[in-house]
């Protein structure tokens, strides 16, 4: 049986992500599904680059907007969700276009990624507080280096909360997190087609000032 097709488009900040997606969705009927670990939030639109009604165009968008910043949110709960809203659109008859520049979300979506439910150590949980306060959250982020380099590539220094997971995940299960990820691999439901978009560095930091710059000034407007 052929599986339906879903289109992922994924790339850094300000890469033009948005108004590709859009202007193809135009021409495919689709609908836009947003992979950004961000956006998900509401009231959170400065700072995000969320697309407003006018930058929209009259295309829906799902997974914009859905908690508010005090609640947690786990990739798990993003796949969940993710495919409830693919298979809506493609019910539809329309074409789901999966668009962001989260790739922990795009590589659960499209791998059928299955994270294991894991309890949280609240013991340990304080005592990497405690290490954070007393050696730096850098100190953190090197140890979790040591312990799962792979997932690590893909984590940010400042990323204090993903740095912590990938050290809580060892420590209760003796895995790595990229093992536990490999290991729960599956046959994808959909045939997903997968394009990334690559930008010079120097004219994507330029991209992204002017981008900053544009959104205080509205915000201060």
């Amino acid at each position: 049986m052929q599986k339906q097709k879903v289109i992922v488009i994924g790339g850094p900040t300000a890469s033009g992500k948005t108004k590709l997606s859009i202007e193809l969705a135009k021409k495919v009927n689709g609908v836009i599904v947003s992979a950004d670990s961000m956006q998900i939030y509401k009231e959170m639109n400065i700072g995000t680059a969320k697309p407003d009604n006018e930058e929209m165009q009259g295309i829906q968008h799902y997974m914009l907007d859905i908690i508010t910043p005090d609640m947690r949110f786990s990739v798990a709960q993003y796949k969940e969700e993710a495919k409830k809203v693919i298979k809506e659109i493609l019910k539809k008859g329309k074409v789901p276009i999966v668009i962001g520049g989260t790739g922990l979300y795009i590589e659960t979506l499209i791998y059928e990624i299955e994270f294991p439910q894991i309890e949280i150590d609240l013991k340990y949980r304080e005592e990497l507080e405690e290490l954070t306060k007393e050696k730096g959250l850098e100190y953190l982020y090197e140890k979790a280096i040591k312990i799962d380099k792979t997932a690590m590539e893909r984590i940010s220094r400042n990323d204090k909360k993903r740095i912590l997971r990938v050290l809580e995940i060892y420590h209760q299960t003796g895995k790595t997190k990229s093992e536990l990820e490999e290991n729960s691999r599956k046959e994808p439901e959909y045939d997903y087609k997968l394009f990334a978009i690559n930008m010079d560095r120097e004219v994507l930091y330029e991209r992204i000032n002017k981008r900053v710059d544009i959104m205080l000034e509205n915000r201060i407007n």
